[in-house]
């Protein structure tokens, strides 16, 4: 044990105590910064100003710190006095110089350099500071013994100091007197000694044990109280010399004042009287144990060095001085967190050209203060300053005599008006600066003239001194701390035209903001908005990118003080900016960091002074707005705001003990006979709370008093008296609790044995797969929430009604198999076995809900008008994917909503049905538009090549939809139990085939579209307040093809589906059309693939090979569930195919399970059936056979990036685009560059758009005249990106989390930062060209196709994958487990020497997947009812 961790045991076993720690940096691993209940602050944010107004006279507080931050932390020592407070300094410098330093302050001052000094001290300072109500500093060298401190006993008894505390006043102290403590303990080496030794440093027991015979040795311990007279009486009256041996860093060859020295010369008079004529200090730095006598020796001799007639040396110096090390470590971690700003940075200087900008603390400038917002001010003063002067001058030189040049003068005159109006946006400094230049260059020109000389003499000749710029102070959260006395209050004060940036990096769950609410910080932005006259915005880049840029040009627009507070959440230097983007999300939807934009320039008009642009706000920005008589007006235009002001922290216990009472009164209406049962569920899926639902309705009728709720509802003071128990829990992640069972979980874990359950009967059922986590050392994780909370309750006296019942989805009926025999058990021990109980009604499945939703009608129009809840029924959620609709809810925020008693965020994704990928700058710029005024900001490109918006909430979804058709996109049919998006290869090369293909894709969308009017008269039909223009209707009225409409006069044409018939398809089906050599579309991967056979000659295209049967959905480690490709069916000619398809979807209609979606898909019934049947019964629908297949060959399934020119002499440009996400980002402002090329487009008449099935986008059609003018917007938006590593151009992901929510584990958000490692480990083996098909997906559905990349994660729990290999490069072989459930450091240590054997024995031209094939590193999966067979051990 250390001395760190001894005294921070001891002090947690104080009371009444505070516990502080200052620690380098948030990625410190100390135990300081590691323990729970202290309290940190970075020593780099002045950390003393934190404590000053937390410290209590009647609470003892304790401080953890080094010298070196107490150094820089003097001035705040002073107004510590009073108080009780124990100061643990670790000298981390070795330097003891700094003890003797403070003796002005007259504390209590310890040093303790042994384990004995160490915990005597320890106990002495906390009795100290509470008796006489005042600091104890406590030094601490580290080099204590660990060893020996171990054999110390370290169960310390509780220290309770609340009798100091008690009815304790000045009066009190005062009457205790002075305090007296031995200073120094005293070794003397024999009866005549002549030389003292006054140790201050640590080798106080290696001196003793080789102290010279005529020294005595004086270990100080205590400095402070010193008392010269007790220590003078102390000593042998035989001492004439006295050297006082000190630990200092400081080499000196001159003589130089030591402080300690006036403790001895404080009673001159002594030292006479004691005949003591020598006193000097010697320094020593560190010493080696085995010269220590050496050292004493020297030490002795050179105080009596006079009696050999030479005088002492007053500078001596022994040992080495400790070196500072400013590690390597530290350097990168402040350099870490500069990266992160980067963000912010890198927005300013995207809106600001060149010398545009100036920001005044510039990180990696020479002589920039950054920590001081005084030192950015007062630079910015004395810039001003010359400018003011620079004004006056021009204003006395307004004389048209004084210039040759009479232009000089209207120039001169505008120059200092635009210094008058202060104008600093973008734009206006453009204009502002090519006004300045040109005046330079005529000023020069005109140099011989009085005026123009002055002029120029005055600025040096340097014409930057005449331009224009936006000034930026960059500084942190340290800032919010003394406000009213620091640099910030001085800009506030000032108004001046400065913008300041202050970057907040605090979380939301931060100890400080949790344990100590009394520390000084302070909000900035309500300080700033009391002025009425700054400008304030808070901002945060990670949640709204769009507001962040609003805000900085309104600040720099703005004429006076801004202040932009810059939200960027870190718990530690290491944070990945998707941490980052987790925590940001967190903080605003819970209002700890509220975006807003305080601007009183707009005054004229009330309602645009404040801005909020998120929906929930703390309370004391809320007072504010009342204040200003602003909250009623935020309040009416946003509803989420009124909702959320609403709500408070009791909401959540009323709100559970509602959910009780009704479940109560439930039970009371349903009869009073019958004893107890309350049944509890924690399910994440669903299936535990169906099965809970379930389970309680059985018990009910057999007579007991059932109950059913969500664990979430339990109150556990009210669980013993509640007699009966069942709880029913599915398994999530590794082996945890479902959402809404962990706050249950963590309050019974954490309950201790005070809770006693001894009248409680219970039984636990718990649902899981015993091969879902199949290595021997995660077998613990099966059904791990139900065996954990069963022994829990044993051993809190609870009495098992049954024992634990655990079901498995691996049996042949999945989890019912052991849910049949358990609950058998339940009913026989409850005595209610033999009683007659009705038929149950069969559950509801997807089938039903088809059935009765009248053609997809439900009740989806009552739902969207239900503003109680952000979401929709159940059975709305399944028929609105019909129409292109998903409910989700954001999964990032699910806890802080549930924590605030909110519902989850529900949020709706909407997808297109995009026939062949193909969109025109109108439907581009729509959606961009709904993006940011609806969604969340980004137009999402997905693995089937059309569009998704997400974030849509509810009320903006018929808007949402309409926008959309108004271009004649629709969404009818993108998701559901019919034929899907078709999607075909993008193929720029080659138009004229391109052109056949797409003409293919088209009609055969249109002929398999569902017939029923429901879409038209839900979405479309009528006008709508919200559309952008009135001729709305008469557009969705007057397409010709999309979804069947209603008639004009209201009367609904009659609903038949004569192919899809009521129930439409047993699950979705798919179609993709490839076109050789290139593989883009994966067109094995799915229901039916379409394979274009082109006559080479003619570049027509013959017809198509039909492959079915392809999918890629599983659920790990059940062998039941599979990825499957294609099987081929033949060759059909281009006549026949929408029919030929037609045909395969009606067997499949009819042929498959209904009964089990887990195996409705397309590809388990042609193996149920086998391939050559399944293919009779097509061509006898048919009427026709199959042609045998054509020859074919593909070279690729990946993009090419670049421009290419096609045979008609157009250009297309293939644009990266990362996993589909268009977004604006400091580095890459896709989005916008994206909007600006299809405004082009637009007015121009030129261009289309394509969507790749790999999430990329082609800029196409672009004639040669055109080509410069997006050539300069490709770059200006940095969407000429073609520099790609191998991995990265061949990489693609699913959404995955927050909105998705079948994912296990990131996908989207977690791929570039290991494609990054990635890319390292490849490039030093000399492989960052060659393409790797890499793909990365949250959960087994695969929806980016991953069980045909080379290289797939697929997401098992957070942070945590499968990894397969083996894949085809051109998408023709499956891939196979290789390794089962590991991390980030297990991947790239997996995968990294497979990496160095590819670079060193790979055949020519031998890709990765057929090289772990060859080597034997795994093996092929031939067949997809093979796929988990062959998996070695070793994956397990």
């Amino acid at each position: 044990m250390s001395s760190l961790d001894y005294l921070l045991r001891s002090s947690k076993l104080v009371s009444p105590n505070k516990i502080y720690a200052t620690i380098p940096n948030k990625n410190d691993k100390t135990v300081a910064n590691i323990t729970p209940g202290i309290i940190k602050l970075l020593e780099n944010q002045d950390p003393f100003s934190s404590v000053i107004d937390s410290i209590e006279q009647k609470c003892i507080t304790t401080i953890f710190t080094n010298q070196t931050v107490l150094a820089q932390s003097v001035h705040h020592l002073y107004n510590l006095k009073g108080y009780p407070i124990v100061l643990n300094i670790d000298l981390n410098l070795h330097d003891y110089t700094i003890i003797p330093s403070l003796k002005d302050l007259n504390y209590t001052t310890f040093i303790s350099t042994t384990t004995e000094k160490l915990i005597e001290n320890n106990s002495l300072a906390y009795e100290i500071a509470a008796k006489y109500n005042n600091p104890v500093l406590h030094f601490i060298d580290s080099s204590v013994s660990v060893t020996k401190l171990q054999t110390t006993s370290v169960d310390l008894p509780p220290l309770s100091l609340d009798h100091y505390f008690e009815e304790q006043d000045e009066e009190d102290i005062t009457e205790l007197g002075p305090l007296t403590l031995p200073n120094v303990e005293l070794t003397i080496s024999s009866a005549n000694v002549y030389t003292l030794i006054v140790n201050l440093s640590p080798y106080g027991s290696e001196f003793i044990d080789a102290l010279p015979s005529n020294a005595v040795l004086a270990n100080i311990s205590v400095y402070r109280p010193w008392d010269n007279k007790q220590f003078f009486d102390l000593i042998p009256s035989s001492v004439t010399k006295i050297v006082i041996v000190q630990r200092s860093n400081l080499v000196s060859n001159t003589k130089t004042f030591e402080p300690i020295l006036l403790d001895f010369f404080q009673d001159f008079n002594a030292l006479i009287s004691r005949g003591i004529d020598q006193i000097l200090v010697t320094n020593v730095g560190e010493l080696s144990k085995t010269n220590i006598p050496n050292v004493l020796k020297q030490i002795v001799d050179n105080v009596n060095s006079e009696k050999t007639g030479t005088p002492p040396n007053q500078s001596l110096y022994i040992g080495t001085p400790y070196s500072v090390d400013q590690s390597q470590k530290n350097v990168d971690l402040v350099n870490k967190v500069f990266s992160l700003e980067q963000a912010y940075y890198k927005v300013l200087r995207q809106l600001f050209s060149g010398d545009n900008l100036n920001i005044l603390n510039q990180y990696d400038s020479a002589d920039a203060n950054i920590s001081s917002p005084e030192f950015g001010f007062g630079k910015f003063l004395k810039i001003q300053q010359d400018r003011d002067l620079l004004i006056d001058l021009a204003k006395t030189l307004l004389n048209p005599t004084l210039f040759s040049n009479p232009k000089i003068i209207d120039l001169l005159s505008k120059w200092i008006q635009l210094n008058v109006e202060g104008k600093s946006g973008e734009p206006d400094l453009v204009e502002a600066n090519r006004l300045s230049d040109e005046l330079y260059e005529l000023l020069v020109a005109d140099s011989d003239s009085k005026g123009a000389s002055q002029i120029l003499n005055f600025i040096n000749f340097d014409k930057k001194t005449l331009f224009f710029e936006s000034t930026w102070l960059i500084g942190s959260d340290a800032w919010s701390y003394d406000i009213g006395a620091s640099g910030v209050h001085h800009v506030l004060t000032s108004k001046k035209n400065i913008n300041v940036l202050i970057i907040d990096s605090e979380p939301v769950n931060n100890d400080n903001s949790i344990n100590n609410k009394k520390l000084r910080k302070k909000d900035i932005g309500l300080y700033a908005m009391n002025y009425h006259n700054v400008y304030v915005a808070s901002v945060a880049v990670y949640s709204s990118y769009t507001q962040l840029l609003s805000s900085f040009i309104e600040a720099s627009q703005f004429n006076g003080p801004s202040i932009v507070l810059a939200y960027l959440p870190y718990t530690d230097e290491n944070d990945s900016p998707l941490e980052v983007l987790k925590e940001t999300k967190k903080a605003v939807e819970t209002g700890y960091w509220p975006l807003y934009r305080y601007n009183p320039s707009t005054a004229g008009n009330p309602e645009d002074v404040f801005k909020l642009d998120s929906s929930v706000i703390r309370k004391a920005l809320q007072d504010f707005l009342d204040r200003e008589n602003k909250l009623t007006l935020l309040a009416n235009e946003s509803p989420d705001l009124a909702r959320s002001l609403e709500k408070s922290a009791s909401d959540v216990i009323v709100a559970k003990q509602t959910r009780r009472a009704e479940a109560a009164y439930n039970q009371l209406l349903d009869g009073l006979s019958g004893p107890p049962l309350h049944v509890y569920y924690a399910s994440d899926g669903g299936n535990a709370a169906t099965l809970a639902k379930r389970l309680a309705n059985r018990a009910a009728a057999r007579g007991l008093k059932s109950t059913v709720l969500s664990m979430d509802d339990i109150d556990l003071e009210e669980l013993p008296g509640e007699e009966n128990v069942i709880f029913i829990t599915s398994t999530a992640g590794q082996g945890e609790f479902p959402q809404d069972g962990k706050a249950f979980w963590d309050t019974l874990k954490n309950s201790g044995t005070d809770l006693d359950l001894a009248s409680l009967k219970f039984s636990v059922f718990g649902l899981g797969d015993s091969k879902y986590w199949p290595r021997k050392e995660d077998a613990h994780y099966y059904n791990k929430p139900s065996k954990d909370l069963f022994k829990r309750l044993e051993l809190l006296s609870a009495t098992p009604i049954i024992p634990l019942g655990l079901g498995d989805d691996q049996d042949a009926d999945g989890f019912q198999t052991g849910y049949a025999e358990w609950e058998k058990q339940l009913w026989d021990a409850l005595g209610v076995s033999n009683i007659a109980v009705p038929d149950e009604p069969k559950p509801i499945t997807n089938e039903d809900m088809k059935l009765a939703s009248n053609f997809l009608r439900g009740t989806i129009v009552e739902g969207l008008a239900d503003e109680s809840t952000g979401a929709i029924s159940a059975s709305d959620q399944q028929l609105t994917k019909f129409h292109g609709i998903y409910m989700q809810d954001d999964r990032d925020v699910r806890d802080v909503r549930k924590a605030q008693g909110l519902e989850p965020y529900y949020i709706f994704m909407s997808r297109i049905r995009l026939p062949g990928g193909k969109a025109t700058p109108d439907q581009w710029l729509i959606l961009d538009r709904l993006a940011d005024e609806v969604g969340n900001g980004t137009v999402k490109l997905t693995t089937r090549a059309t569009f998704q918006l997400h974030g849509i909430v509810k009320k903006n979804l018929k808007h949402s939809i309409r926008a959309m058709n108004s271009t004649l996109m629709d969404t009818l049919a993108a998701c559901g139990d019919v034929n899907r998006n078709v999607m075909l290869s993008a193929l720029p090369v080659n138009a004229k085939v391109y052109a056949q293909v797409s003409e293919i894709g088209y009609k055969i969308s249109e002929y398999l579209l569902p017939q029923t009017t429901a879409y038209h008269e839900i979405w479309l039909k009528g006008p709508d307040p919200k559309d952008y223009d009135p001729s709305w209707p008469s557009i969705f009225q007057n397409r010709k093809d999309g979804p069947k409409k209603t008639l004009v006069g209201g009367n609904a044409l009659v609903d038949v589906e004569p192919l899809y018939g009521p129930t439409y398809l047993p699950r979705k089906f798919k179609i993709n059309i490839a076109v050789p050599p290139f593989n883009d579309v994966d067109v094995f991967s799915i229901d039916l693939g379409l394979i274009a056979i082109v006559d080479q000659a003619t570049q027509l295209v013959k017809g198509y090979n039909m492959y079915v049967g392809g999918g890629m959905g599983t659920t790990h480690n059940n062998k039941k569930t599979y990825p499957r490709t294609g099987s081929s069916f033949g060759f059909v000619e281009p006549d026949d195919v929408p029919r030929a398809i037609e045909c395969v979807m009606i067997v499949q209609r009819d042929h498959g399970d209904r009964s089990n979606r887990k195996h409705a898909r397309l590809k388990y019934t042609i193996d149920d059936m086998g391939v050559e049947i399944y293919k009779q019964k097509v061509e006898e629908l048919w009427g026709k056979k199959f042609g045998p297949e054509q020859s074919y060959k593909f070279k690729s399934n990946i993009d090419y990036f670049g421009w290419v020119k096609d045979e008609t002499g157009l250009n297309h440009y293939t644009c990266y685009i990362e996993n589909g996400r268009v977004e604006d980002t400091p580095d890459y402002p896709q989005k916008t560059g994206l909007k600006k090329i299809a405004l082009y487009m637009k007015n121009n008449n030129v261009g289309h758009f394509r969507l790749t099935g790999n999430q990329h986008a082609l800029i196409s059609g672009i004639t040669d005249e055109h080509l410069p003018s997006i050539k300069n917007l490709l770059k200006k938006y940095r969407l000429d990106n073609t520099d790609l590593s191998g991995i990265r151009s061949s990489s693609s992901s699913c959404v995955g989390l927050p909105t998705c929510g079948l994912a296990f584990a990131e996908s989207e958000r977690y791929i570039p930062t290991l494609v990054d490692k990635l890319e390292t480990i490849l490039e030093e083996y000399g492989l960052r060209r060659d393409s790797i098909v890499f793909r990365v997906v949250g959960c087994g559905n695969g929806c980016a196709r991953p069980f045909l990349a080379e290289v797939a994660l697929v997401g098992k729990a957070p942070e945590t994958y499968n990894l397969l290999l083996g894949g085809g490069y051109c998408g023709e072989r499956l891939n196979k487990l290789f390794r089962s459930s590991i991390k980030e450091d297990e991947i790239l240590a997996t995968l990294k020497p497979l990496f160095k054997r590819w670079a060193l024995e790979r055949q020519e031209g031998e890709h990765f997947g057929d090289f772990c094939i060859r080597a034997g590193i795994i093996k092929p999966t031939l067949e997809g009812k093979y796929f988990h067979d062959d998996v070695d051990e070793a994956a397990l």
